[in-house]
């Protein structure tokens, strides 16, 4: 799979040659210097970005053979996001924020299945507040109830410990690994942070847009 994009300067390969395939239940460590192409190519793997050439397969989908309408509803079934900066709707509860997922699929369930959820990651005290009444730590939390609640086959992170403090930081890693292996999802995470890339089962490094071993 390639990335490139073109300006008045010219072509510049943001991603060259990518190839690999993850197992069900696999957890991987995408890991590279910062402007590597690691978060471009998670964005791909999501189909939130398209690729240049190549073909990305999720749940055996190929992900650009279809519209963006199937990819956002193959998404809505299928992956979770992790994100540095949360992502948490701002005029959103805590409980409101992690039910939206599961609202959008449809369920019925989503205010028992949410409470639930939170409830796993030590927040059952917090189901009402907004995301500014909470720390950091705590709307990480919140973030992957929010991602773990749909039961996605693949949760997508990037960089989820980016802007807390160490020890909130490696709360929120075992949280994450707990629930990982609970749930049997598989899970790719881009980190800058070696002691978290070991965990994983797989470390996939990339330097100027390619893979090296």
């Amino acid at each position: 799979m390639f990335k490139s994009v073109t300006d008045s300067t010219g072509t510049l390969d943001i991603l060259r040659d990518i190839d690999f395939s993850l197992a069900a239940r696999e957890t991987a460590a995408i890991v590279g210097a910062s402007g590597s192409g690691k978060s471009t190519l998670l964005s791909i793997i999501a189909g939130l970005d398209t690729p240049t050439r190549g073909t990305v397969r999720l749940a055996g989908q190929d992900l650009f053979a279809i519209d963006e309408d199937a990819r956002a509803e193959l998404r809505a079934h299928k992956v979770g996001f992790v994100f540095q900066s949360f992502q948490l709707m701002g005029n959103l509860t805590a409980l409101e924020n992690v039910m939206l997922p599961l609202e959008l699929a449809g369920r019925r369930d989503a205010r028992k299945a949410a409470g639930e959820m939170l409830g796993r990651v030590g927040l059952s005290e917090r189901l009402g507040h907004y995301p500014k009444v909470l720390s950091g730590g705590e709307q990480q939390r919140v973030a992957l109830a929010r991602a773990f609640v749909v039961q996605p086959a693949v949760l997508l992170a990037d960089e989820p410990t980016g802007s807390l403090d160490f020890a909130t930081g490696e709360t929120v890693m075992e949280l994450m690994f707990d629930l990982n292996r609970e749930q049997g999802t598989t899970l790719v995470l881009v980190t800058h942070d070696q002691a978290i890339a070991r965990r994983c089962e797989r470390r996939i490094t990339i330097e100027a847009g390619r893979i090296v071993q």
